[in-house]
């Protein structure tokens, strides 16, 4: 009505930037609460069936965790796995380098990170029961050291994972103090560091009407204001925080999504709403840690695992999936019919499975086709004489390929990797995450993606070695061999690379894009990292979410009288709060962030 106001609005308008930074001394930290029914997975209730069996397309993180919450609440699951169970998150061991009983020498897609903000995947880990009375969890330790190494005679920032006192954390002041330190040491001019901290105090104060209505719609690189600051600025900020920490790109990725995970690592760092320590890796090769067991264990649940068949066309009838077509290498084929069906492949696998008639029956779905891949994969270095690093993941800012590291057996604690592995002679792994495939490299001049496998594994060590705390200590006579992911496959004849297991990337603008666990047809459901989940990167922990999400709403269709699973919200500070109602108010009227001066 005319003449009327919002009184939230109006209070908005009336508080100062003074008194909103000095305000938020409200609550006390608490761990991230549980969700019964998250907001991005629920839905109205579809039409019943009491069929128990259920198949899912895809043996990676989303499909195992939904085959998991599925068995342990007497589902009669079947699991479709065109490749290998696991999937990104599985070891690839480097064949035949096994001598003298020994096993092959244990590659990676990429080195394994378990944020101290990750709550699904550690909860998945714990249920699963392992050698000695054990579980799965219990392989997860600290990586209690990180470093953020620096080239061409700059500094190295220190070590990352020391917090400060929370108690210090109950107003934006104390959050810019706080910021400002953690990133100080970073050779960025300081009032650029300073612009910087409250950008991010920006976003830490904004609703989640603004994050959704503006900062979706705005990038990273523009938020942060990059392209008229120093390349330090550039590269150490705004692109060196988003490519090494969360594998997005700071161009084209979405405030929104950057923000949340930032706000996720700064919280981590200061040890509030933590599952467990600020940064975890595994004490054993991934698969005997945890993906061997895990398959051990769901076949104890009755799950069937049908390894080497992947789907290949939905059959819709009546509105309802009636069947789906699985293919095999020797492209056999076959029928599978279920009462309930889970799609939990990635994007790029799930597209082509979309076809008219799926379309028909949910149009939302077509949202797909907007969704973007990158390439993010790693390389192995054994090596015949330990480097001595830091025991936890390092960063190489002034990479051009945007790598990050980490050297494992020093975390195995059950085996040696000259006794175990190999031919003998390995002791140790350089596990190298490479982020950006498309810059030109310092030894050949050429992106990774038109780089050999060879010209990668020399461009990469040169990378790492120029970066002078890393090249004191790595000795190129050190190494044995090496291993690039199999899934970058060179064609010598036109000089590039094909990645044949690409990453989700998170484009500006593509949150309704994506799909939820639930689609308009009734007995059909989606797990992976495309689907909308509070962890908005590809990540595990996203993918074991909406595994999660699938595996809820097939109960709820399904009238099944079992608990749901359970999930986890991110942290959000508590004296944070009034200050994001305030901002909602602001949003709703059209102003922008009290601290936003632009």
């Amino acid at each position: 009505m005319a003449g009327q106001t919002d009184p939230t609005a109006t209070a908005g308008e009336g508080l100062s930037r003074r008194r909103f930074v000095q305000q938020g001394a409200v609550g006390a930290a608490a761990a991230g609460a549980a969700l019964a029914t998250p907001a991005w997975a629920q839905g109205a209730r579809r039409q019943v069936t009491r069929g128990r069996s259920v198949a899912v397309f895809g043996g990676g993180m989303a499909g195992l965790t939904a085959a998991h919450e599925l068995a342990e609440r007497g589902f009669q699951v079947t699991v479709y796995e065109r490749n290998a169970l696991g999937g990104k998150a599985r070891s690839i061991p480097l064949a035949g380098s096994g001598t003298g009983g020994r096993k092959d020498l244990p590659g990676e897609h990429g080195f394994r990170f378990f944020p101290g903000f990750y709550h699904h995947v550690p909860n998945t880990m714990r249920r699963i029961p392992h050698l000695r009375g054990k579980t799965v969890g219990d392989h997860l330790v600290a990586a209690s050291e990180g470093q953020f190494l620096r080239a061409d005679g700059k500094a190295d920032a220190g070590p990352l994972g020391i917090g400060p006192d929370p108690v210090g954390l109950l107003t934006v002041d104390g959050l810019r103090k706080t910021l400002t330190d953690m990133l100080g040491g970073t050779g960025v001019p300081p009032h650029e560091l300073a612009y910087f901290v409250e950008r991010l105090l920006v976003f830490l104060t904004s609703s989640d009407a603004r994050r959704f209505g503006q900062w979706e719609k705005r990038s990273w690189w523009d938020f942060v204001g990059a392209g008229s600051r120093s390349k330090e600025y550039q590269r150490v900020l705004a692109a060196g925080l988003t490519r090494n920490l969360v594998a997005a790109k700071e161009t084209i990725a979405s405030t929104r999504t950057i923000g949340n995970m930032g706000e996720a690592f700064v919280f981590n760092i200061m040890g509030l709403g933590n599952d467990g320590e600020l940064d975890r890796v595994l004490d054993l090769p991934t698969n005997e840690a945890w993906i061997d067991p895990w398959v051990h264990h769901l076949e104890s649940l009755g799950v069937r695992f049908q390894v080497g068949w992947a789907a290949e066309h939905v059959e819709i009838r009546d509105g309802r999936v009636a069947s789906v077509r699985v293919r095999n290498a020797r492209r056999r084929r076959r029928t599978v019919t279920a009462d309930w069906y889970v799609i939990a492949a990635p994007v790029e696998r799930t597209r082509p499975l979309m076809n008219a008639d799926v379309l028909r029956a949910d149009p939302s779905l077509e949202g797909m086709n907007a969704l973007k891949t990158d390439w993010m994969v790693g390389i192995q270095y054994f090596l015949t004489k330990s480097p001595g690093l830091v025991r936890g993941h390092i960063s190489f800012l002034d990479a051009p390929w945007a790598l990050t590291a980490l050297t494992q057996a020093q975390f195995w604690k059950e085996r040696r990797m000259a006794r175990d592995y190999g031919d003998g002679r390995v002791v140790d792994v350089l596990s190298v995450d490479i982020s950006n495939w498309d810059a030109p490299g310092v030894v050949f001049g050429k992106p990774a993606k038109q780089c050999s496998p060879t010209e990668v594994a020399v461009e990469v060590w040169e990378q790492i070695r120029r970066h002078e705390t890393a090249g004191r200590k790595l000795d190129r006579g050190a190494i044995h061999s090496w291993m690039l992911d199999p899934g970058i496959v060179w064609n010598g004849r036109t000089g590039q690379n094909r990645n044949v297991t690409p990453l989700l990337v998170n484009t500006v603008g593509t949150w309704e894009k994506r799909p939820t666990a639930r689609t308009r047809i009734p007995n059909l459901f989606l797990g992976g990292d495309h689907i909308q989940t509070n962890v908005d990167l590809a990540t595990m922990e996203g993918a074991n979410t909406s595994g999660r999400a699938a595996a809820m709403a097939i109960l709820e269709a399904a009238d099944s009288p079992k608990a749901p699973p359970r999930f986890w919200s991110l942290y959000e500070l508590p004296a944070l709060e009034p200050l994001k109602q305030i901002d909602a108010a602001r949003f709703k009227a059209g102003q922008p962030n009290l601290l936003d001066l632009g």
